[in-house]
């Protein structure tokens, strides 16, 4: 019998899944094939076939199969309650969502837990990001394409977040105390809990990127419907619409702490800028159709008298 003490995981992986075990499979061959080995997965199957996810850990090599746990929901939950199940069963001070569909550079973790461990005064770090285009083939699944996931940014900011979500989880390590003074994700939300978290860390502080190598692989199938589709494809109308209420909730906060004037007054103030923009525009358009007009009657002129 071995007296080695057991090394306490510094980071804690929650994958969500249902009903992919194929990608699953993947993702935990992503996971098991890290660099730094000091992690515990949990995966959360949400409502899916419980047996198909037993018998893809099962087939993990012993020394990974121990720190991985499947936790079944015999009916689906939902995204964010499956997050949120996967991070309560979890002690790791380090944590990050690997989708089941995406997949990490063997050294993403190494390097993630190397800046936090460099910069305790950071809340977490984040990966840049590949985009990897994949087409569905009868053994698996094929990249046609690569591209960078907003290669212009210098940081993950506020400002750009505000927008929209800038960084997706698979690319977010963060210490697990930022749940305890921020709640976890709110799972009322079917999509964009991951934004709404997002802003929240940011308006505590800045975060910055693992340098420009993307060290985290964000995989997306065009066209691919049901359980191997991509939510933020397939449910469109969703984030759209979720992204509104999120909006509409931190107006009424804004309003309840200062009142309506300001923006009463930028509403009016925007929409008139663009009136005056589209009205320059329109302006300019008949300008040119006007000279353009006089040029053509110039040289019909001019290849008449030559006649």
């Amino acid at each position: 019998m071995s007296n080695a003490t057991p090394v306490s995981p510094v980071v804690a992986v929650v994958v969500r899944t249902k009903d992919r075990p194929d990608l699953l499979r993947r993702a935990l061959s992503s996971i098991s094939g890290q660099r730094m080995t000091e992690w515990e997965c949990v995966i959360v199957n949400d409502g899916g076939d419980a047996s198909a996810v037993d018998a893809v850990v099962e087939d993990l090599p012993v020394e990974h199969r121990s720190r991985v746990r499947a936790m079944h929901h015999p009916e689906s939950r939902g995204r964010w309650v499956s997050a949120n199940a996967g991070v309560l069963a979890t002690s790791a001070p380090l944590l990050v969502l690997h989708d089941d569909d995406d997949s990490w550079h063997p050294e993403f973790l190494s390097r993630a837990v190397e800046y936090l461990e460099a910069a305790p005064e950071r809340d977490g770090v984040v990966s840049r990001i590949e985009i990897l285009w994949e087409k569905r083939e009868p053994d698996g699944f094929r990249v046609t394409r690569r591209e960078m996931f907003q290669p212009q940014l210098s940081a993950p900011t506020l400002a750009d977040t505000l927008l929209y979500n800038r960084f997706v989880p698979i690319a977010f390590v963060y210490r697990r105390r930022l749940h305890e003074e921020l709640g976890l994700y709110d799972d009322s939300l079917p999509v964009v809990g991951d934004w709404a978290f997002n802003l929240k860390v940011l308006a505590r502080g800045p975060l910055d990127y693992l340098g420009d190598v993307p060290y985290a692989y964000w995989h997306q199938r065009e066209g691919v419907e049901g359980s191997h589709g991509n939510s933020v494809i397939d449910s469109r109308g969703d984030h759209a619409k979720y992204d509104a209420l999120i909006r509409d909730e931190a107006l009424r906060q804004y309003v309840d702490a200062n009142g309506m004037g300001l923006l009463l007054y930028l509403t009016k103030f925007i929409d008139q800028r663009f009136v005056d923009v589209e009205t320059g525009i329109r302006e300019e358009v008949a300008r040119g159709s006007e000279n353009n007009l006089s040029f053509g009657r110039r040289i019909e002129r001019r290849i008449r008298r030559r006649r």
